[in-house]
């Protein structure tokens, strides 16, 4: 049982890291218009600047901290990372300003951005062909973290918006501890190299990572994916709760049967679709399923059905374990962490982008003078990037790549 212990702590970890997550998503409408004294539009606006500051961290530091584990090991900074994260999540917890919460955003990005430590560790623990099914268990791990999140951030919501960010900074603690005891490391001192200044930024990384065969577009695509996929957590609690008149205890529940999906889909179905199709084949898979998933989800009028198309959008996701499996197998055993830093900071990217993006196409069609009332405008922005990296993938298999 103890040898399992660190797989357990990085699966927790990614669980945590999305619990934070889904707990407060079904709060924040109510929260920035509670802060802001603002309708729901211009609540939206100010959500896509948190989630941007968010992302733009993430960008910025994924490959510092990357590079870091990668000199230093994984173990130190896991474990400050979390720390400061559920000291920032009590920050949120009693923030009466923008401007704090704005603050508070960008200290969460930066902790945030260890989730490519976290997938190092697991590629140091993994062997080649164990790489994209254990990146599935990532995944699982994240579905997992929004089952359980927004249903608490639903229930606490009714205690009030500030309720669940309390309970974040606790669940956060409490992995710091079994960091602590439980988490060894798997870096040993003479597989690490020197920190470089030089490759410890984004366009250090993806220069060095694009070096290596099929990477600048396996990161291309990669980055189109996320973007595409962020459409959900960008704008799902606005436009459900416009387009359905759903409460923070609806909109909770909805995502929790979206983190079930996810959990599912990556934690069982993934190592059969991928021993069937292989991991070029599967991502295809998600990228055409996605399409069609975001694309009927924009003209959606009734619950059920917004319900029913969850579980279909969120089996989508077999994408990202299959094309990080597909870029791991090009790095060496010294750049995996410099490899998921890139990958982080890719993500970022399209976080930066995608909450602007979302949330302002929302605003466009759902404000008081807009001349087409259409909510569902962002998913079809994201059908049809979807669409495109379905085109991509299948160009590079053309050519050889």
């Amino acid at each position: 049982m103890r040898d399992r212990l660190p797989l357990i702590f990085i699966f927790a970890t990614i669980t945590i890291d999305a619990m934070g997550i889904g707990l407060i998503v079904p709060v924040m409408p109510d929260l920035l218009q509670q802060v802001q004294g603002a309708d729901l539009s211009l609540a939206a606006k100010w959500g896509g600047v948190l989630a941007t500051s968010f992302a733009v961290m993430q960008f910025l530091f994924s490959p510092l901290l990357g590079n870091l584990s990668d000199r230093f090991g994984r173990r130190p900074v896991l474990l400050v990372s979390l720390a400061v994260m559920a000291a920032d999540y009590m920050v949120m917890a009693l923030a009466h300003s923008i401007w704090l919460l704005l603050i508070a955003r960008i200290v969460g990005g930066i902790t945030a951005a260890t989730s490519s430590t976290a997938t190092a560790y697991l590629a140091d623990i993994s062997a080649p062909e164990q790489k994209a099914a254990r990146f599935g268990l990532i995944g699982a791990a994240f579905g997992l973290g929004f089952v359980i999140g927004p249903v608490i951030g639903g229930l606490l919501g009714e205690l009030g918006p500030r309720a669940p960010f309390w309970a974040a900074a606790g669940i956060a603690l409490a992995n710091l501890l079994l960091g602590l005891i439980a988490l060894p490391e798997t870096l040993p001192a003479n597989k690490r190299r020197r920190f470089e200044w030089t490759r410890a930024n984004p366009l250090g990384a993806f220069r060095a990572m694009s070096a290596l065969p099929g990477l600048r577009q396996l990161l291309g695509l990669s980055f189109l994916y996320e973007f595409a996929y962020g459409v959900y957590p960008a704008v799902w609690a606005y436009f459900t709760q416009l387009r359905f008149g759903w409460e923070p205890r609806t909109i909770g529940p909805s995502l929790a049967v979206f983190g079930l999906s996810m959990a599912i889909c990556q934690g069982a179905l993934i190592r059969p679709i991928l021993k069937r199709l292989g991991e070029r084949y599967t991502a295809m898979l998600g990228f055409v399923i996605s399409t069609i998933a975001m694309a009927a989800m924009a003209f959606v009028t009734q619950s059920a059905l917004a319900f029913a198309l969850i579980p279909l959008g969120a089996l989508g996701a077999v994408t990202g374990p299959a094309l990080q499996g597909m870029m791991s197998r090009r790095a060496a055993a010294s750049q995996q962490g410099e490899l998921q830093g890139a990958v982080s900071s890719a993500r970022a990217i399209a976080m930066i982008l995608s909450p602007l993006v979302m949330t302002q196409s929302f605003a466009l069609f759902t404000h008081a003078d807009t001349p087409l009332f259409f909510p569902g405008a962002p998913f079809v922005v994201a059908a049809a990037v979807m669409a495109l990296c379905a085109l991509g993938l299948s160009t590079m298999r053309r050519a050889g790549i």
